[in-house]
C-alpha cells in the first residue's frame, strides 16, 4: 500500500475501519485479494510472492507500505511483501515478530509495516528507531513515518473522520475516499528523490505517472467487534474502468467466508 488511513479500538461497532490506497507500476502483475491455502484473505504480488495487506481468520493483520527513499534502494533487497506474509501466516505475537524484523531489518528496502492480533498492533519502520504500539485513534501512513504531515495524509485523515462522524460506513462509502487528485505546488513538494514530475504525480491521493505507474486498487476493511470482517477491494485499469472483489467471514469461525 502507499496510502491509509485508519480508525483502530476507537468506534463501538469497528475495531478497525480501514481505506487503502495501492500505488504500483502498471506492468507489475499481482492477484486481488483471495483466500490462500495458508489461511489468509490477501492479495498477491505474482512476482514477490508477498503481498501488501492481508488477514487471517485467527485474529491477524497486517500492511505496508514503502518510505521512499530512491536514492538508497538496495540491489539485493528482500521483498518487502515478505514482511506481511510471514507475520500472517504465523504464530509469532505482534511485538515478538517485529524484534525479529528489526534485527534484519536492513535486508529491505525502506518499509512502514502494521501488524496487530486481536486487540494489539505495532509498527515498525527502518527508517524509525523502534517499535512502536499503536494507540486507539485515528492513524495515516504512506511513504514516510506514520501520522507525518503530508497534505494527502492529513485530506485522508479528515475524510474518514468525515464518513465516521456522519456514519457513512458502507464498504462503498469508504471506496470513494482517498481519491483526490490535487497536485501539491512545487514548493510544498517533498524531496525523496524522485524527479519533479514524479513528485508532483505522487503527491495527489490517487496517483497516475504517464502511463506506468499509479494506483492500482483501493481496500476497504471493516472489521467488527463481534468478529465479522469485510473486505472490498476496487481495482483500476488505464482505460478508468472498475473491479470490484467482496468478501465477507468471521473470525475464529470454522465456516469462516460468508
Amino acid at each position: 500500500m502507499c496510502l491509509m488511513t485508519f480508525n483502530w479500538l476507537d468506534h463501538p461497532v469497528y475495531k478497525m475501519i480501514l481505506v487503502a490506497n495501492r500505488d504500483e507500476f502498471f506492468d507489475r502483475p499481482s492477484k486481488p485479494i483471495h483466500y490462500w491455502d495458508s489461511g489468509i484473505y490477501a492479495g498477491k504480488d505474482l512476482r514477490g510472492g508477498g503481498t501488501w495487506l492481508g488477514i487471517h481468520p485467527d485474529g491477524r493483520f497486517a500492511a505496508i507500505t514503502n518510505y521512499r527513499d530512491i536514492n538508497n534502494i538496495r540491489k539485493d533487497a528482500i521483498t518487502r511483501g515478505n514482511l506481511v506474509k510471514d507475520f500472517l501466516e504465523g504464530d509469532d505475537d505482534p511485538y515478538t515478530y517485529l524484534e525479529h524484523v528489526f534485527a534484519n531489518m536492513h535486508q529491505y528496502d525502506g518499509f512502514n509495516l502494521l501488524v496487530a492480533k486481536d486487540d494489539r498492533m505495532y509498527y515498525l519502520s527502518n527508517y524509525g528507531k523502534e517499535i512502536v504500539k499503536v494507540n486507539p485513534g485515528f492513524h495515516t501512513l504512506s511513504n514516510i513515518l506514520m501520522n507525518s504531515d503530508w497534505p494527502k495524509e492529513k485530506l485522508g485523515l479528515t475524510q474518514l473522520e468525515e464518513n465516521i462522524a456522519s456514519d457513512r460506513l458502507k464498504p462503498d462509502d469508504l471506496l470513494a475516499l482517498l481519491k483526490s487528485d490535487i497536485i501539491l505546488p512545487d514548493h510544498l513538494l517533498p524531496d525523496t528523490g524522485a524527479t519533479l514530475e514524479q513528485e508532483r504525480a505522487l503527491s495527489a491521493q490517487f496517483v497516475r505517472l504517464a502511463d506506468y505507474y499509479g494506483t492500482v486498487n483501493t481496500t476497504a476493511l471493516l472489521w467488527g467487534h463481534d468478529g465479522t470482517v469485510t473486505l472490498k477491494e476496487r481495482t483500476y485499469t488505464l482505460a478508468e474502468s472498475t473491479e470490484d472483489n467482496l468478501i465477507n467471514f468471521i473470525m475464529n469461525s470454522v465456516n469462516q467466508e460468508l
